[in-house]
């Protein structure tokens, strides 16, 4: 909170500005280097009062390669291949020195131990796939650092309660974060003075993935409240930025263009298109996310394949209002 207002006149003062384009839903020159603030307030007080055990050194050792990684694409824009290879090289530290990984589906579609090269291979899709569904969300005033701290509030309730000796110092990763996002959001909710950008949006998004694999085996080897259920449950918790990736994946796939080709067809341009404002917009996603959590909570009995059968349903649904509000939205326009 108190890094924050330097860094907004520092970036003034050399120009370090995000300029608005036909993507951007802000219109004013503002400074993108807020994930430096969340970096540094999350760092140091992880560092000072955690346990540095249980894979959580190299979880840092990661971080710190995204921040420079984050830093670089703020300051003067890389290529889709180098941010690549950054994750590539924070995932392989946390996976090959630390051995964090999903070791089992736990009953999803039959399956359950996985070989060891499958294994990492899917542990690996998990932490970039969750770092850029971060990242992508990250396009509203407070939206991404809002359903941050939803995720990671849900995350450190858990390890606190159920995490024990392998997995209970995960609950201070998850208060860190929350505190580092708690001063960043007090300047980011509209207007926002300042973005998270890429530094903020990688590290932020590569914590939660850490998180998620760490939650899913802590089900299988502590029990837990969720035990086998625990990968629907955190699918469920993480619904927005995963719902909100998928679906401009595939839209933009259908029309023939590349995934990774940016354009204006997220879940919060859509929102905003139905006359939303930014806050109110932010405010009803940071609910939706709240109420999937809730639902995939209470009802972890029904286990893995229905649960993801019910979230799978209701991203259809969603995705078909969306299609059909935007397509009358369009013929209005057409018929004015």
């Amino acid at each position: 909170m108190f890094a924050v207002p330097s860094i907004i006149y520092i970036a003034h003062l050399k120009n370090m500005l995000d300029t608005p384009n036909v993507r951007t839903v802000h219109e004013s020159l503002t400074p993108r280097l807020g994930g430096v603030a969340v970096f540094a307030g999350f760092m140091s007080a992880l560092t000072i009062f955690a346990d540095l055990s249980n894979g959580i050194q190299q979880l840092l050792a990661g971080c710190i390669v995204l921040f420079f990684v984050g830093l670089k694409d703020d300051l003067v824009s890389i290529s889709v291949s180098k941010k690549f290879v950054g994750q590539l090289l924070a995932t392989g530290v946390v996976m090959i020195m630390a051995d964090i990984r999903v070791t089992s589906f736990q009953g999803i579609l039959g399956i359950h131990e996985l070989p060891i090269g499958i294994s990492y291979a899917f542990t690996f899709l998990a932490i970039v796939g969750i770092t850029n569904a971060i990242n992508l969300i990250d396009g509203l005033d407070g939206l991404a650092g809002t359903i941050v701290l939803i995720i990671t509030s849900t995350y450190g309730y858990y390890f606190a309660r159920y995490g024990g000796a392998g997995y209970g110092n995960y609950v201070f990763v998850s208060v860190c974060l929350i505190g580092g996002m708690l001063g960043f959001l007090r300047y980011n909710f509209h207007r926002a003075s300042i973005f998270m950008g890429d530094t903020g949006s990688l590290v932020c998004g590569f914590i939660v993935s850490i998180l998620t694999i760490q939650f899913i085996e802590m089900g299988l080897k502590v029990g837990g409240p969720f035990a086998s259920s625990s990968p629907a449950v955190a699918i469920g918790i993480l619904f927005v930025p995963l719902f909100d990736t998928l679906r401009v994946f595939i839209v933009r796939m259908m029309a023939g263009r590349s995934p990774f080709s940016p354009d204006k067809n997220h879940v919060h341009h859509r929102i905003l298109a139905m006359g939303f404002q930014q806050i109110s917009t932010v405010m009803l996603l940071g609910l939706l996310n709240l109420v999937v959590i809730l639902f995939v909570i209470n009802f972890a009995t029904l286990g893995n394949t229905l649960l993801i059968g019910a979230l799978v349903a209701f991203s259809i649904l969603i995705s078909i209002f969306l299609g059909v509000y935007q397509s009358r939205s369009a013929q209005q326009r057409v018929a004015s």
